[in-house]
């Protein structure tokens, strides 16, 4: 990136923010900000954030339901009507709790379900507040209050879960594999709503893999992207070191994806609309082997459909200039260190030269 760029962004970055910006070969690091996303796969290491977090986190409503314990009006929130299959989640952590597989119309005005989806560990305590012996629910992670339990439901067990809607947070079926609740589907697949997942993996390099990261995450059919490096010599490189070009690697993205609804030359079409595949070892003011295009294939089927996606798009007019990218065998990838993965969701606004054209 040229040194007037960089004096430029970190000058307007020092005092349009007042902080202290950090440059990282070339690129201004904004400073970390706080934000919520659903991350299953980190559920584990979730820790409840304070109640003034959440409350700029949360609506007025969903705060008072979920931390005061609060209860909102029956038939006038957002899911007790809602038909659409999916999983509903603690809108504080993400924790799945309940499926529509199990959600029945109890005629109350609130969600209500016979049972907790598979694995949910919801938490069962003795409420009193009112005069009268209830059982409340809470979510284990988050302990965000979810609603009561009653024996007035129907199915094997009885039990009617009476939830508010604004305790929760709904993951439409075509969406849950892409948002990490992948091992949740299998019901879905028996009960003949969607077909079985066919996950297939590709790793494609194109420059920042801040911004190619934001923009893969949401085509519909990615089910999980990773950061890293690839394409290299070095065992276990880093930031740095790939930063300096003599590792070999390239900034790339290992894409997970169902190749039953996102075909790989689909993938491939949305990698040449995303960055300049004509420059060759640049985007943008990004210098360097370690922002070259590239894709990096793992079988045969892969390569070929990269040379014919490639010799599409060489030959569509959409660029000036021939296509650089290199099509080579995929070697061991290195995923980049934790603070790269999914950067532009943790820092807003951040550096990226990628957009998606049309």
């Amino acid at each position: 990136m040229s040194s007037i760029k960089i004096a430029g962004i970190a000058t307007v970055v020092l005092l349009a923010a007042g902080l202290v910006a950090m440059v990282r070969h070339g690129r201004v690091q904004p400073a970390e900000t706080s934000t919520f996303t659903f991350e299953p796969e980190t559920m584990k290491d979730f820790k409840k954030p304070e109640a003034a977090e959440l409350k700029k986190k949360l609506s007025s409503e969903q705060f008072a339901v979920t931390q005061q314990c609060g209860t909102e009006p029956a038939f006038r929130n957002a899911y007790w009507d809602n038909h659409k299959p999916g999983i509903y989640v603690d809108v504080v952590s993400g924790e799945p709790l309940f499926s529509s597989l199990d959600k029945f119309d109890s005629g109350t005005g609130w969600p209500s379900f016979t049972q907790p989806v598979k694995g949910a560990d919801v938490v069962e305590k003795k409420d009193s507040a009112l005069g009268m012996l209830r059982t409340e629910v809470r979510s284990k992670m988050a302990d965000s209050h979810l609603g009561h339990v009653f024996d007035d439901g129907p199915g094997e067990k009885g039990l009617r879960y009476c939830i508010n809607s604004a305790a929760l947070k709904f993951i439409p079926l075509e969406e849950m594999d892409q948002a990490g609740y992948g091992q949740l589907l299998e019901p879905f697949v028996k009960a003949g709503l969607i077909k079985p997942s066919k996950h297939e993996t590709a790793i494609l390099a194109g420059g920042c893999f801040w911004g190619m990261e934001e923009i893969i995450r949401k085509i519909p059919g990615v089910i999980k992207t990773t950061v890293g490096y690839s394409g290299g010599t070095t065992a276990n490189p880093t930031y740095e070191e790939v930063c300096t070009g003599g590792t070999g690697h390239a900034e790339a993205i290992q894409v997970e994806f169902d190749s039953a609804r996102l075909s790989y030359e689909t993938l491939l079409d949305y990698f040449f609309r995303m960055h300049n595949p004509t420059t060759l070892n640049r985007q943008h003011n990004d210098v360097g082997t370690q922002y070259r295009s590239a894709i990096f294939y793992s079988s045969e089927a892969q390569k070929q459909t990269a040379e014919t996606v490639k010799a599409r798009w060489d030959k569509s007019g959409k660029f000036s200039r021939p296509i650089t990218t290199e099509i080579t065998a995929a070697t061991k990838f290195y995923s980049a260190e934790e603070y790269h993965q999914k950067y532009l969701v943790k820092n807003p606004g951040g550096y990226t030269c990628h957009v998606l054209r049309d």
